[in-house]
């Protein structure tokens, strides 16, 4: 399990490092056309949504320390999938979090040509929410 929070950490860490080389101006074609590294600023909330402003920062910082509060409460009864779910999206979100507040958007990177601009906390989270439903479902299952 240490392993995996380490990880966890790792890409945490990894993310913060590409953030800051995208708004260095670093550009690089990952595959041809369709996916490109480069900087775009996102004001709004996933896949650029259009909700912005004081009052999502708000939420999005409540959602955080709601999600901390079951994170605890998974953790003393000693859900470790529940604990790892929570803590990527946690994490993720709290990166995403930290750049609105210092920048006032999200650093994104990696251009899905046709879709949207994301980055790895954005990854985090989604893979953290589908492994939580993922691990819900599970225990509904043996309930």
């Amino acid at each position: 399990m240490t392993a995996i929070f380490s990880a966890v950490i790792f890409f945490v860490a990894l993310d913060r490092l590409l953030k800051v080389l995208a708004e260095q101006g670093f550009k690089l074609n990952l595959v041809g056309e369709i996916l490109k590294f480069n900087f775009k600023a996102n004001y709004f909330i996933a896949f650029s949504l259009p909700l912005a402003g004081a009052w999502l920062n708000a939420a999005i910082t409540a959602v955080i320390l709601l999600l901390v509060y079951y994170l605890i409460a998974s953790g003393r009864r000693g859900e470790r999938a529940a604990a790892l779910s929570l803590s990527a999206v946690i994490l993720g979100a709290a990166g995403n979090l930290f750049d609105r507040l210092k920048y006032g958007y999200v650093v994104d990177y990696l251009d899905l040509k046709y879709f949207t601009a994301f980055n790895l906390a954005d990854v985090m989270i989604v893979a953290g929410v589908i492994y939580l439903i993922y691990v819900l479902i599970k225990i509904k299952q043996y309930a």
